[in-house]
């Protein structure tokens, strides 16, 4: 048994990645895989290569801390980079930049706290991207927001 969404994202991701996917819902008395994780770690992956090819170091994914999750953490030079990955299939529910929203900006600072401290980066600037991507453009359009807002936004 699959769903619609499914069936939609997994033809999305073969299409991005040129790779033939089995479904990705694997039905009702399996484990399914939500089709919204399978597109973001789908961005994240293209995120992370778009990143590498503009010169930054990739350092973790998908940051955990009770507050949330950080998608990447990289380093461009000296500058420790957090960065927010919004993966779109379209632009029906607008950009993937505009739900990068106050409130998960405040969020993604405190993450970015609990980082610096665990790792004692106190000495190093850091700032915020944001990376949005639409996949359904063939090749994806991937565009790359550096510094795109303050930790007291």
């Amino acid at each position: 048994m699959s769903c619609s969404s499914c069936f939609v994202v997994s033809i999305v991701v073969s299409l991005v990645t040129g790779v033939q996917r089995p479904e990705i819902c694997t039905g009702r008395w399996g484990m399914p895989d939500d089709p919204r994780q399978s597109l973001g770690k789908l961005g994240e992956d293209l995120a992370c290569d778009e990143l590498s090819r503009r010169g930054y170091a990739i350092l973790a994914r998908r940051y955990r801390t009770r507050f949330g999750e950080i998608d990447i953490v990289a380093r461009d030079g000296d500058t420790t980079v957090f960065v927010e990955v919004k993966t779109r299939v379209g632009d029906k529910f607008g950009d993937g930049a505009e739900a990068v929203t106050g409130w998960k900006q405040r969020r993604v600072a405190a993450m970015a706290v609990d980082y610096v401290a665990r790792h004692r980066l106190h000495d190093r600037p850091c700032r915020f991207d944001v990376v949005a991507i639409d996949v359904s453009a063939t090749p994806a359009r991937i565009d790359v927001y550096a510094d795109a807002f303050e930790a007291g936004s």
